[in-house]
Formats: C-alpha cells, sequence, structure tokens
C-alpha cells in the first residue's frame, strides 16, 4: 500500500497528446487504466471525469494530420493505478 503515495494524483482532465494543455508527464510514468460504464477501456486518448466522457480512435480514420479520427463518448469514466 506505501506504492499509492508515491504516484502523483491523477488529473479530473487527462489526454495522452504531448501537445496538449492537458497532458502531464508524471502520470504516465506509471501504469494508468480508465474505467468507462464499468468496463476497462484500452483505447482512451482523452477523459474528463468531471464532464463525463472520453475520446476514442474512429475506426482507422485519419485526420489531415495523420492522427486517429476521435469521438466523444459520455458516460460514467473512472481513472486508476493499475499495480
Amino acid at each position: 500500500m506505501t506504492d499509492a503515495t508515491q504516484h502523483p494524483a491523477l488529473p479530473d482532465h487527462l489526454s495522452i497528446d504531448p501537445r496538449s494543455p492537458h497532458f502531464v508527464q508524471a502520470v504516465f510514468e506509471h501504469n494508468i487504466g480508465i474505467r468507462f460504464n464499468d468496463k476497462e477501456r484500452f483505447d482512451v486518448e482523452e477523459y474528463c471525469i468531471s464532464e463525463g466522457w472520453i475520446k476514442v480512435p474512429a475506426g482507422k480514420t485519419l485526420d489531415r494530420k495523420g492522427k486517429p479520427l476521435l469521438i466523444k463518448l459520455k458516460g460514467r469514466v473512472e481513472a486508476f493505478y493499475k499495480e
């Protein structure tokens, strides 16, 4: 249980894109998980717990910069550290 005190607090809004203002490098040094509507998701690009949404890739579609096109799904979001 002492490992939990070494993790930084998970933010309310987090993105995996380093160019985003919601990117926090310290959080990604640990394994984190996202539970959306009671199911663990492995394809989440961005989330917001207070607003209750996640952004996931829309299939193989890419935008003009070559990044996956994202869709927003609304529901109950939980973020946690995997051990």
